[in-house]
């Protein structure tokens, strides 16, 4: 597909648009798992609808109310939940140079990166078309917010989440994340020596602490990969 150059705002904004309708659509089926779990985990629907208008991250999300559920406390779930997001920090250094204006509006326009936008507005040559990570995003940010209130709102109406299998959502989800990293020794070493830790620690540790550790070992796996 060719990209329009940065200065043509509305064809890339509206390319952008149409690229991000796929991910919105998965995303309104996710968010709105989150909040149903989220409300049967002791969320308000204030609460749930909130944390996805807040976070936009559904990693996050989702490792933040899996330690909510299984009995953890609200440090470890955000601990959690702020190591899943540490990759926006690599994301945001390469990404800045292409956005204009001083800090606080990089920071503003930085709002706008969630995965798959990233990815897609990434030129291939170090930059990235701004406006098309703005369009990609718009509709996704949409029908995560509506899917969160939908969950929220109509949860109980919908039944056993089980029945529905939306709780096999969230760790399908988290699988096929790791299953897409998995793409060397380095990575598949650091994937499994994770979970096997955790496995390890779900019996002794306290709610939360197994997926701290997998995720210090991921970090530790980044720190030794090579340039």
């Amino acid at each position: 597909m060719t990209r329009a150059p940065d200065g043509d705002a509305r064809p890339s904004f509206l390319s952008g648009l149409r690229l991000g309708v796929p991910f919105a659509l998965v995303g309104f089926v996710l968010s709105l798992s989150f909040a149903v779990l989220a409300r049967q985990a002791g969320f308000s629907v204030a609460q749930a609808i909130v944390t996805s208008v807040i976070v936009f991250a559904g990693s996050a999300q989702f490792a933040m109310l899996s330690v909510v559920a299984g009995g953890g406390g609200v440090p470890a779930a955000l601990a959690v939940a702020g190591l899943m997001n540490s990759r926006f920090l690599a994301m945001g250094i390469a990404l800045a140079p292409s956005l204009p204006g001083g800090p606080v509006k990089r920071a503003a326009q930085g709002q706008a990166v969630v995965d798959a936008s990233w990815a897609l507005a990434n030129r291939g040559d170090g930059t990235f078309d701004r406006w098309l990570l703005f369009g990609t995003t718009a509709p996704q940010y949409l029908t995560w917010t509506l899917g969160s209130a939908v969950g929220a709102v109509f949860g109980d109406a919908l039944g056993d989440p089980d029945r529905l299998g939306l709780d096999a959502i969230y760790p399908t989800f988290f699988l096929a994340l790791l299953i897409a990293e998995m793409r060397d020794r380095t990575t598949r070493w650091v994937g499994v020596g994770g979970g096997l830790l955790a496995l390890a620690l779900v019996p002794v540790a306290p709610p939360g602490i197994p997926v701290l550790a997998a995720s210090a070992v991921a970090l530790v796996g980044l720190a030794r990969r090579p340039a």
